[in-house]
Formats: C-alpha cells, structure tokens, sequence
C-alpha cells in the first residue's frame, strides 16, 4: 500500500486495518508512507525529512504538487521491484511526498496490477481535493483558472491546475489494470464523470470499529470534562475549529437559537476560545477512541457541520455508539446516515437544523439508537468491509482462496 501516513488519521489507520486481517490470513503486507513516523513492522519511508520540506515548499512556490522528491520516490521504486508485490493498493497519493511521474511510469510499464482507494476527489482534479462548496465542477472536462489555488493544497503564485489535469490524466488513464474504490456511493457518481471511469469502479465504505464505538451511557464522562449532566447535549466534532470557517460560525448561530435547557459539546482545537459563548463547552481533545466514544455516548445528538465529506467516518461513530446524528444535504452525508438515524436538513440552514434538534428532543434518543447501531453494523463493519477490498485483490488477481 502506497499513502501519505501509516497509522495515523483515518487513511492510516484503514492502512494499517487492511494490513493487519491481511496478514492475519497468511499474508504479507507492506506499506509505503510519506509523512510522520510508524509502528508497523513492513513499512517504508519515502523520502527524508529535507525532501518532503523542499516537496513542499517547491509545491507553495511553483504551484505543482507531486513533481518532487525524485530521489525518495526512485528508491521507492527499487523498493517494490525488490518485494514484487502481487497488488499494489494506492491511497492517497498527494500530501507532499511523492513524484507521480517516476512512480507511474513505473506502474505503467510493471504492469503490476492496482487497487486505488480514492479518500477526497483530489485524483481526477486538477489540484484540489474538493470542489462542491465553490460547485467547481470543470474537472469533468478539463481544469483552468482554478478558484482555490491558495486552498489545498495551497499555491502562493501559480495557478497550474491545467497543466497538472493534462499530467494527472496521462499517468493515470495508461496503467493496464486497476480497480478503483471509492469510499462512498456519493463519489462513485463523481468518478463516473471522470477521466476514471475507464476502470472498474468499486466502492466500499470505510467500516468502523463498533465493538469500541459502543454506547457506553454515563461513564462519568460529565464529571471528567465538567459538562453538565442535566442539559441535552448537542455534539459537535472536528480536529479543528477556525474562526473564519463556515462550520464554526453556524455552531455560534446555533448557539444562538438552542434553548436554555440545551448545551453544545465542541471537540477539537479552536484557534480563538474568546467567541466560545457561555452555552458552549469546548474540549480540545479526548485521548482515544474510547473516550470518544464516551463523547457520542453521553450526547443526545450528534450535528455534523462540515460538507464536503466523501464518507463522513465521524457520523457513522456517532451512530455506532447509538447516538442520531444531524447532517447537511451535501456529499456523501446523507447516505451515510441513512434512514432512522436523525435527520438531514438544508446545507447551512442553521434554523432547520436548530428544528431538527427540537425533533430529536421531543422522540429522545433511545428512539433512534436501535437503527443507529443497526446501520452501522450492517453497513461500515469492520471484517466485513476489510473483506471486501481484499475481495478485490483477489477479483484482480482472478482466484477466490
């Protein structure tokens, strides 16, 4: 497996899950990284420290990410002839650490055959990793005058996404065989319209961990981050808040209308606690998935700001622990919370939100939580989706044991 980090986040770790049933059926696996360290016994690092900070700074100053590391990325690839991998299973590719030419001219002329998980949209773009908060949507043809150039990942000067469009749809339209997968039936439908959809496009959903995201009641969680017990509880969680981001202000503006007798749970940094008002209590970070867990256990609702999701992993905790969750009309939000699960409302319509609050109120929690876990164990289950992609490693390589 080649992605930016092993074992960290929510690419890392599906890393290093696909890796460990892997090997616990007789297996062996490898995975390539980029970035940060690992624990993982046949991993590789590609590139030094020096390399990735130059990748990085030479992508903000000419405006071309994936044109460097040239060193790292040759020895990479001296690395995966030494190993002969049977499938080569791509991630993601972009974070600064890799040179797309070397590798795939290599994969192209191995023939060695790939799996590609596509986490974010960032692979048929011709540079962002999202597009339908700004409805950009020219990759389907061809990418220019990109209106994110100083968005992820960021360009100071040059606007490159035509030329980078042509070199994306070049290396990778030529590799003799690959499967693609993505996270979410939502972006199926994007790849479909994409130069992509020359290879066969299987999604599987990220799965989750429901024997840790359980519902776990009380357990104190009150009295450790002094929250009051007697409110009802609206969650909300990121792995950062910014003052000037769209999703922080609606928490203000809901904070706004809520009633009295309700409280907002904020999980994550923020970078200025100053325009937190009295009704919301932040919590910068919670060691562990249990005791996140412990989070969305305590909570009535769970209300998921962001929009641009290709999965939506943190809603599908929520559910698991047998919490309803509220989430926009946008991506892949809706089709991940499912039917009976809490409700979807309008993108940015704080006020339906604030009314879907009320609803989940007036039913209680306990009248979601069954469907909730259902959902999930039916749909993001651990063994069950792993499986699925190494079903996939065994449709390409065309045998069933």
């Amino acid at each position: 497996m080649i992605n930016t980090v092993s074992g960290y986040g929510s690419t890392g770790s599906i890393c290093e899950d696909i890796a460990s049933v892997l090997e616990h059926q007789g297996h062996e696996c490898f995975i390539a990284y980029g970035q940060l360290t690992t624990d993982y016994a046949r991993s590789y690092k590609v590139g030094t420290v020096i390399e990735n900070h130059l990748h990085n700074v030479g992508s903000r100053l000419l405006g071309k990410q994936g044109y460097f590391t040239k060193k790292g990325t040759h020895k990479l690839v001296s690395y995966i002839k030494e190993i002969k991998p049977d499938v080569i299973h791509l991630h993601n590719l972009h974070g600064n650490y890799l040179n797309l030419q070397i590798l795939f001219e290599y994969l192209i002329e191995s023939g060695t055959p790939l799996a590609w998980t596509l986490h974010d949209c960032w692979a048929f773009t011709g540079k962002c990793a999202h597009y339908t908060d700004v409805q950009c949507y020219k990759w389907q043809t061809h990418c220019y005058e990109c209106p994110q150039v100083k968005k992820y990942p960021p360009s100071l000067f040059f606007d490159r996404s035509s030329e980078m469009y042509d070199d994306k749809k070049k290396w990778f339209t030529n590799v003799s065989q690959m499967t693609v997968i993505p996270v979410s039936n939502w972006l199926a439908g994007e790849v479909q319209k994409s130069f992509l959809n020359k290879y066969t496009i299987n999604p599987i959903y990220n799965w989750i961990d429901h024997a840790t995201f359980k519902d776990f009641g009380e357990q104190n969680f009150s009295t450790t981050y002094d929250v009051d017990s007697g409110k009802f509880t609206i969650l909300l969680v990121s792995a950062s808040w910014h003052s000037n981001d769209p999703k922080f202000q609606d928490a203000l503006k809901l904070s706004k209308i809520i009633s009295d007798d309700m409280q907002i749970v904020m999980i994550g940094n923020i970078d200025d606690k100053k325009l937190l008002p009295h009704n919301i209590k932040h919590i910068p970070y919670v060691h562990g998935k249990e005791e996140l867990a412990k989070a969305y256990s305590f909570s009535d609702v769970y209300v998921h700001l962001s929009t641009e999701d290709t999965f939506g992993k943190v809603i599908a905790e929520a559910l698991s622990c047998g919490t309803p969750a509220i989430v926009y009309d946008s991506t892949a939000c809706p089709e991940v919370l499912g039917e009976n699960c809490g409700y979807v409302v309008e993108k940015r319509n704080v006020e339906q939100l604030s009314g879907a609050i009320d609803k989940v109120k007036e039913k209680g929690r306990n009248y979601f939580s069954d469907s909730c876990r259902k959902r999930v164990i039916e749909n993001f289950d651990y063994y069950t989706n792993i499986n699925q992609t190494i079903g996939v490693y065994k449709d390409i390589l065309g045998y069933d044991s």
